[in-house]
């Protein structure tokens, strides 16, 4: 089909060239061991518990229990790029990557496991998510949506729109309420645990990388050229917020002491100390994309990105 022609970027239009197309790779092969795995191109990063579990090109999965001072890498049984990483708690977690891969840890993070690829097509998976040990969500390019209710032992392929836009986050705002943020402007929210999904009007026509609950009241989604937008009311209203850049945003986090960072291309971090309604922009000095940003157990700010690993301290300057 035509649309399996189209060149895929690993989240829609990514906009650098390094992250434009993933190297040729065998889905269901072993990953390797790389001296330089935690300089390489990485592309999510999460905590389980107080481990730092970070992924990304060629397969690459490293883990640090030291607050991000020094990692490890663990094999994986592929050398697909993966893009995206989830922790239910401190033992069980997925990953998702190009050709549909599917990964699964229950020891942390230590081990893992192939649940599904799909080498048929060239669709990345972009995101994952889920309720409990059963239930989750991987969703990804060209409308791709695929659903498990037993840990990912199985996955359903299901449709949430008559048309086929590129998902790229998904996040909960409660374990039954659910959004996710797509390309050209398409943002979809589910009220009933993902079993159906209707669209939410949206204030923005070019694509969202990510979309993120800051609290029981804030929702953030942002995207293209440093669009940001916050909402009150579960996404059915949008209020714009003045970044100060064009370079697009990629992932936030609301920390623990109640500040608010968005980072993005060109190594920008936005930070906000009143609870979203503004942000000052920070610029890295070797402006390196950012893509996933987390905070340590002691309060440390860790971030993924084009250039492996950095650490920032976490006070809220």
């Amino acid at each position: 089909m035509y649309r399996h022609k189209r060149s895929i970027a690993i989240v829609t239009a990514f906009l650098i060239a390094s992250l434009l197309s993933a190297l040729p790779a065998a889905a269901d092969e072993q990953s390797k061991q790389a001296k330089l795995a935690s300089h390489s191109l990485l592309l999510d990063i999460t905590r389980a518990n107080a481990r730092l579990v970070t992924i990304g090109e060629r397969g690459h999965v490293l883990i640090s229990d030291d607050h991000g001072q020094s990692w490890k890498q663990v094999l994986a049984p592929t050398r697909s790029q993966l893009t995206a990483v989830y922790f239910l708690d401190d033992r069980h977690g997925w990953a998702v990557g190009h050709d549909a891969v599917i990964l699964s840890t229950n020891d942390g993070g230590e081990t893992w496991s192939l649940q599904h690829y799909d080498k048929q097509y060239d669709d990345p998976l972009l995101d994952v998510w889920f309720k409990d040990q059963n239930n989750g969500f991987a969703i990804g390019a060209y409308g791709l949506f695929l659903s498990t209710n037993d840990g990912g032992t199985s996955w359903d392929r299901r449709q949430i729109s008559d048309d086929d836009f590129h998902l790229n986050g998904i996040a909960s705002l409660n374990h039954d309420v659910l959004v996710i943020a797509a390309e050209q402007g398409h943002l979809y929210r589910s009220d009933d645990g993902g079993y159906s999904w209707s669209e939410l009007p949206s204030p923005y026509a070019g694509s969202f990388f990510g979309i993120t609950p800051i609290n029981n009241d804030l929702l953030l989604v942002f995207g293209l050229r440093g669009n940001l937008y916050s909402s009150t009311d579960r996404g059915e209203n949008w209020q714009k917020i003045e970044t100060g850049t064009e370079a697009s945003l990629m992932a936030a986090l609301a920390q623990k002491n109640g500040t608010i960072r968005v980072v993005g291309l060109g190594g920008n971090i936005l930070t906000s100390s009143d609870q979203g309604k503004s942000f000052s922009l920070k610029t890295r000095q070797d402006r390196k994309t950012l893509t996933a940003i987390t905070e340590t157990a002691n309060g440390q700010l860790v971030m993924s990105g084009s250039a492996g690993i950095t650490i920032e301290s976490g006070d809220s300057k």
